[in-house]
């Protein structure tokens, strides 16, 4: 394990492997880098990359510095370019494609970019998030009513069926790692709000984004998600979109499809 100290002070802990061109990898909601999928793609792309998985703040190994704000989390991906170099590609999935995009919009040197179903709701028809879904969350955990968080966060954000989280109850080591990264939930949901009420995207919010883009789904990937990942790739000016099967990330990732795909994009000429 390494670390690496953030802005404000806080450790952001990583692990690093492979040679080649330093990728940095994003985790979404409830991951970290010690998850399973996300350790299998570390090591598939190891092959052409150093790759630099972290631990986002309040996961893992990382600190939790108190009180969270969405900047914080993109000095910490500052932070990491800083440490292997001062530039790096950057893979982001779900709520850590969101926090990738935002950072590259903050001015963060990232050379080519892939974000991966940012869970963005950009149809009326699709599957709505309550109003004051991050209040929600936030005031659950407030209360340390962790168990209520995830079944809440997966159910109402996630769009999970009530069925699935009480199968989870009965597995012991996967509840309780779901347990383990609850108190972060609250900072998914900060990084979406107001991006998943059904309305389109705002089509300059980043328009000055310069690096080349690509944008993943899965085509067995629920239709919100799809409906906006393809919502996303209209609006970035140097984005494609990659509709494929087995990108997709509801359920465990194809980690030898996504491995191939970030190997094509990252290593191949720019879009």
């Amino acid at each position: 394990m390494y670390a690496v100290t953030s802005k404000d002070g806080t450790k952001i802990a990583y692990d690093k492997v492979g040679q080649g061109p330093a990728l940095i990898l994003v985790a979404g909601a409830f991951s970290y880098r010690k998850f399973p999928g996300q350790v299998q793609l570390a090591n598939l792309l190891s092959e052409q990359f150093t790759v630099y998985n972290y631990d986002r703040r309040g996961r893992g190994d990382s600190g939790d510095t108190q009180p969270y704000a969405k900047t914080r989390e993109i000095e910490d991906l500052q932070a990491m370019i800083d440490e292997v170099g001062g530039s790096a590609y950057v893979w982001g999935l779900s709520s850590g494609a969101v926090l990738a995009l935002q950072a590259a919009a903050s001015g963060v040197n990232i050379t080519k970019l892939a974000l991966h179903e940012p869970p963005f709701v950009v149809d009326p028809a699709d599957r709505i998030v309550p109003t004051h879904f991050f209040r929600h969350v936030s005031e659950l955990i407030a209360d340390n009513r962790r168990a209520e968080a995830v079944k809440y966060f997966m159910t109402k954000g996630m769009g999970a069926p009530s069925l699935v989280i009480g199968m989870m109850r009965l597995m012991p080591g996967v509840w309780s790692r779901l347990l383990a990264v609850a108190h972060t939930l609250p900072y998914d949901a900060a990084l979406l709000d107001g991006y998943m009420d059904g309305k389109p995207l705002p089509a300059n919010t980043w328009s000055e984004l310069k690096m080349p883009t690509l944008v993943l789904e899965g085509t067995e990937s629920p239709a919100s998600l799809r409906h906006g990942a393809q919502a996303l790739a209209g609006v970035l000016p140097h984005a494609q979109l990659l509709s494929k099967k087995g990108l997709g990330h509801t359920k465990k990732l194809n980690t030898k499809i996504i491995s191939s795909e970030l190997r094509a994009f990252f290593k191949g000429s720019s879009i």
